[in-house]
């Protein structure tokens, strides 16, 4: 079987939708998989006329007998003419839905969620990365649920972080700095604990949405933090791991995920966990593994940092529980096995 993966923008760049793409990528020949991406604009999720243009002459390139997987950054926002004249059957990679991104207009996101709804009534089958969002595409989007397959990303097994009894503690937040990872809210709740000792590196795109990372560095400097808060840029792959070695509480302020792949990267190492519960984080952080909060609740993440920080036992509790359940999360030959079986179905 031949799989064409469409994918907008740079497939190299620092995200969990793109590593997911590239993973799956390099895992689907073991299953009888022959594998490749195409390059799409990346003007997605607001494509031009231009942009469109060359979609379409892409899409018109895919050898029939291949099947097509479009990544849900650019496949929630093609026209339905569009998907109907490229004439075959035409699946959907959904990571979460494009309307639900923070920082939207209300009318901004009632666009995305329409089109994104008439888009994948013309799916031919929908891959969703968590139960969550399978369930949210079903809900509210009209997709019956024998049309979904649920691919959750893989964990690849690492090297399990020790607690540590500080004092120093050194706290990990993943992601890309954009409205909805929350980091303003962070850096709220991490204002009202000065008194104890911790530091918070920041690991993510700081050019995605430069705005928001301009507004963070500014908020950062006034609540005087500038020197216990450092903005590491997109990092490589052996420089996160190294960040999480050094870890001792990873920490996610996430306003919604649509399954939240740093969670279980900080699972796979058995960190602590403190993390707002939007979206599908609130399945993916397991009981006993830290501490959820109401996301865009500073106090109450302030609470829960606090309380993990100030006591070596809750820390090492937490750590073991997150050690224990991230032994059972699912590897990427898992993933590439759904997508396989997913792909005979479409």
């Amino acid at each position: 079987m031949r799989l064409v993966l469409a994918v907008p923008g740079d497939l190299a760049a620092p995200t969990g939708g793109y590593a997911y793409a590239r993973q799956i990528l390099r895992h689907l020949p073991a299953r009888g998989v022959a594998a490749e991406s195409l390059a799409l604009p990346d003007g997605f999720p607001d494509p031009g006329a231009d942009d469109l243009a060359r979609t379409r002459a892409a899409l018109a390139g895919v050898p029939a007998e291949a099947a097509l997987l479009v990544d849900g950054l650019a496949y929630g926002a093609l026209p339905p003419e569009l998907i109907r004249a490229a004439g075959r059957p035409m699946a959907a990679l959904v990571h979460h839905p494009l309307g639900y991104e923070t920082g939207l207009s209300p009318e901004r996101a009632a666009t995305l969620v329409a089109g994104e709804r008439a888009a994948l009534a013309l799916a031919s089958h929908v891959v969703a990365t968590s139960r969550y969002t399978a369930r949210l595409l079903t809900a509210a989007f009209g997709v019956a649920p024998e049309r979904i397959t649920v691919a959750e990303p893989g964990t690849a097994p690492a090297a399990r972080v020790a607690p540590r009894p500080g004092p120093h503690l050194r706290l990990l937040a993943v992601g890309t700095v954009s409205p909805r990872k929350g980091y303003d809210i962070l850096v709220r709740a991490l204002a009202t604990l000065a008194d104890l000792d911790w530091s918070l590196t920041i690991a993510g795109s700081l050019d995605r949405v430069p705005e928001s990372a301009a507004a963070l560095r500014r908020q950062i400097a006034a609540a005087g933090l500038a020197g216990r808060v450092a903005l590491a840029g997109a990092v490589t792959p052996d420089a996160l791991g190294a960040l999480f070695a050094g870890a001792d509480i990873a920490v996610s302020a996430s306003l919604f995920e649509g399954y939240g792949m740093a969670l279980t990267e900080a699972l796979a190492r058995g960190l602590p966990l403190v993390a707002a519960t939007g979206g599908a984080a609130a399945e993916t952080v397991p009981a006993g593994a830290g501490r959820t909060v109401p996301p865009g609740d500073a106090p109450a993440l302030a609470a829960a940092l606090r309380d993990l920080i100030a006591d070596p036992a809750r820390r090492a509790e937490a750590a073991a529980a997150s050690w224990a359940a991230g032994q059972r999360l699912p590897d990427w030959p898992d993933t590439a096995a759904s997508i396989a079986a997913a792909l005979r179905m479409s």
